[in-house]
């Protein structure tokens, strides 16, 4: 049963296991600095990117891009994501859509807070 969970866990936060394997040698070939690189960005993205598994797994294959070509013209690691990483990576979030969850909990957290609201107005 774990190993279930584990496993939709998985997919649900990186896709096609396919294009997870494929990404993830693709980074293997990177150069050691960009390499390094990337699995930091990779880190946040895990635990704050918040994008459902398509969108994880497409922005993942284009940061692979981005770093592949990168590395072939010699450009350093600061002229990709700048003087700010997290906002560079914030900013590539921002590009793809959110999970249709968290659409749905962004709507429920403010009805939700409207409920709470007037329960308090209620009880005055």
């Amino acid at each position: 049963m774990e190993d279930a969970w584990k496993n939709g866990f998985v997919t649900k936060v990186i896709g096609d296991k396919r294009r997870w394997r494929a990404y993830k040698a693709r980074v293997k070939q990177l150069p050691t600095g960009y390499r390094e690189a990337v699995d930091a960005i990779e880190r946040y993205l895990m635990l704050f990117g918040v994008l459902d598994s398509d969108n994880a797994a497409s922005l993942f294959e284009d940061i692979a891009d981005l770093f592949e070509q990168a590395a072939a013209d010699g450009m350093p690691i600061h002229d990709i994501v700048g003087d700010d990483p997290v906002e560079f990576v914030e900013a590539l979030i921002r590009n793809y859509p959110r999970g249709g969850y968290v659409d749905h909990e962004k709507a429920r957290l403010a009805r939700d807070i409207e409920q709470a609201e007037r329960l308090v107005k209620g009880s005055s």
